[in-house]
Order: structure tokens, then C-alpha cells, then sequence
């Protein structure tokens, strides 16, 4: 067997496609750096949130060099269809199995996106109260005013109405009170008036709302409405339910709570 004769056809048949492959390697790895490049400069113009810079970054690379992997394949006459079905099924069988990271995922890109919240912000999310403290692309995680950590899949925080308390820099704190029916009504509005005005956090050069809301079954009932900047929410909250409290128990005033009076009528002995 001549070796020489074959190793020389081997090199005649298959040392163009080899150089071929390995330049379209080299110049293909190249442009693709160029290319995420290129895509990482149009994100940074747009201020992509930075949590999603690596992660679109990664995908346009696997993605581009799948393809270029495939185009060389190609160029050694492999039939790049059968590659391209296993990929397809096993990309549908790792999204049935992950439907529900998925959705999660979708959900986060969202909020990454179109930012209802970010990082520091006094959110309501469905009942559950507290600062924003991370937002990754298959949770939420929340900071409670008692210290708890609660982590929320991105489905929930997107699958109901999302309250941004402190987004808005300034915000009202919505408080309500009650007194008595036989308490006086303008000594309880100064008494709430003075107490909101004491509140270092308050600002008061935008005023106070303090105005009756509801004569209920056993009290009459304020809504109060102290300004405050955003991050002093709950400082201004506590501040007044403790404080007035006080006042109205050194002006005598009452909180009600639910009662019910029994009337007794005495009836004659037979």
C-alpha cells in the first residue's frame, strides 16, 4: 500500500476544506467579538439594566458561534440538518421541564425592562409589604419593616398589581383615627395637627390633610394625611400612631373599639 499516494490525496482533498474551516474559525471568532462588542456599546447607550447585560451579552455569543460551529460542519459536506433536530428537541424538552423557571425568567426580563420598581423602593406587591433589596431574573426579593426577607417568584410579582409606595420621592402616609362620639372634633384635629407638625420627618410646609372621613357604628373617624419623603415612610407611620395616642390620652379623648351596649328594662314581678 502506497502511504505516500494517500496521504497525499488525503491532503488534496480534505487541506482546503482544513485551512477553509480553520480560517473561518479564526475570522469568524473574530467578528463575533466584534459583534457582542458592538451589541454591549448599544446597551450601555440604552442603560440596559446591568443584570441583564451578561446574560443578553452570553446569549448573542453562544448563539453566533453555534451558528458559525454549524456553517464549518457544514463545510466538511456533514449534514447539518440531524445537529439542528436534536438541538430543536432538546430545546423543546428542557422548556417543558423548566415551564415554570421559564415563566419566572420571562417575568424578570420584564421587570429588568420596564423597572415598575428598582433596588431601594417601598413596594406592595400583592399584600406583601417592603424595600426592594434585589431583583434577579427569577425572584424578588423584599426587605419587611420586622426585618424579614421574603423572596418572590418574578411570575407573582408580575401576575397581579405592583404598589410603588416610594417611587415618586415624596409620598403621603394614609393613617386613620378614631374618637368618640362624645369627644369634641376640633380639639382632636389640633391635637393630630400638633403631632403631625412635632414629626421631624414630616413636611409640613406641604400641609397636613386632616378631615373626617366616616361616622362609624362606635367613633368618628379621621383620615390624616402627613407628607414625608419616601425612605421616611415608616418612620413618619410609627411616629403618629404612637404620639397621638398619647395626646388624646392627656386631652382625655377616647380611642373606641368595638362594643356593644345591653339595654336591661326591669319588668315588674308577677
Amino acid at each position: 500500500m502506497d502511504y505516500v499516494k494517500i496521504a497525499k490525496e488525503t491532503i488534496e482533498n480534505y487541506g482546503p476544506k482544513v485551512i477553509g474551516a480553520v480560517l473561518t474559525l479564526i475570522i469568524g471568532f473574530w467578528v463575533i467579538g466584534k459583534i457582542v462588542n458592538i451589541v454591549r456599546k448599544l446597551m450601555d447607550k440604552r442603560d440596559i439594566d446591568p443584570s441583564l447585560k451578561p446574560f443578553f451579552l452570553s446569549l448573542v455569543s453562544i448563539a453566533l458561534k453555534v451558528m458559525l460551529l454549524l456553517s464549518v460542519a457544514g463545510m466538511f459536506g456533514i449534514q447539518t440538518t440531524s445537529f439542528i433536530a436534536i438541538f430543536s428537541a432538546l430545546a423543546f424538552a428542557i422548556g417543558m421541564a423548566l415551564q415554570g423557571n421559564l415563566g419566572h425568567f420571562a417575568s424578570g426580563v420584564m421587570l429588568l425592562l420596564f423597572k415598575p420598581f428598582k433596588v431601594g423602593d417601598l413596594v406592595d406587591v400583592q399584600g406583601n409589604v417592603g424595600v426592594v433589596e434585589a431583583i434577579t431574573l427569577f425572584n424578588t426579593t423584599l426587605l419587611t419593616p420586622e426585618n424579614k426577607r421574603i423572596f418572590l417568584p418574578n411570575g407573582f410579582v408580575t401576575g397581579g398589581p405592583i404598589t410603588n409606595i416610594s417611587g415618586q420621592g415624596e409620598i403621603k402616609v394614609f393613617l386613620t383615627f378614631g374618637i368618640g362620639y362624645d369627644d369634641n372634633i376640633d380639639v382632636a384635629k389640633e391635637i393630630i395637627q400638633g403631632v403631625a407638625d412635632s414629626c421631624p420627618q414630616v413636611l409640613s410646609e406641604k400641609g397636613t390633610d386632616i378631615f373626617v372621613t366616616e361616622l362609624a357604628d362606635s367613633s368618628v373617624n379621621f383620615a390624616v394625611r402627613p407628607w414625608c419623603k419616601s425612605e421616611h415612610y415608616w418612620d413618619v407611620y410609627f411616629y403618629m400612631q404612637e404620639h397621638i395616642k398619647k395626646q388624646f390620652d392627656k386631652a382625655g379623648i377616647g380611642i373606641p373599639y368595638p362594643q356593644m351596649d345591653v339595654h336591661v328594662n326591669n319588668v315588674g314581678a308577677h
